[in-house]
């Protein structure tokens, strides 16, 4: 079990962010040891548990408080409190820094023979898409 009097810290386990959250606790001088099939690891110079999880989880961990901080995708984040808020729950949590590192893109196919001209002109069409 973690130990309460240590900061809580989630992160992705793999994934983009994975490398710069691990360059960033460095960057912090915070020693860990990453151990690829481990979960939890330990600083070894401050106290600090971090939690290598999946990027949909941290929110939640976050959120329930089961950690105190975590570093998670901005669109990650919109996902989730758009779920929360249609089941109606208090949203708490702050956003303390945007990081400079993990940036991504949405990518937009169309079928060879369609003409794309600009965001309106999909006004009726049907997308397929995992984004709620």
């Amino acid at each position: 079990m973690l130990d309460k009097t240590r900061l809580r810290l989630a992160m992705q386990k793999l994934g983009r962010l994975s490398e710069g959250s691990q360059e960033l606790l460095a960057r912090c001088s915070i020693k860990i040891n990453l151990q690829q099939q481990r979960l939890i690891a330990f600083a070894e110079n401050m106290p600090i548990d971090i939690l290598r999880v999946r990027d949909d989880d941290i929110l939640g961990l976050v959120m329930d408080v089961v950690v105190d901080l975590g570093i998670i995708d901005e669109n990650v984040l919109e996902e989730e409190l758009l779920n929360r808020r249609a089941q109606g729950e208090d949203l708490r949590y702050l956003t303390l820094r945007r990081l400079d590192f993990g940036a991504c893109y949405l990518s937009l196919a169309t079928p060879l023979d369609s003409e794309y001209i600009n965001p309106q002109r999909l006004q009726d069409a049907r997308i397929a898409t995992s984004y709620p």
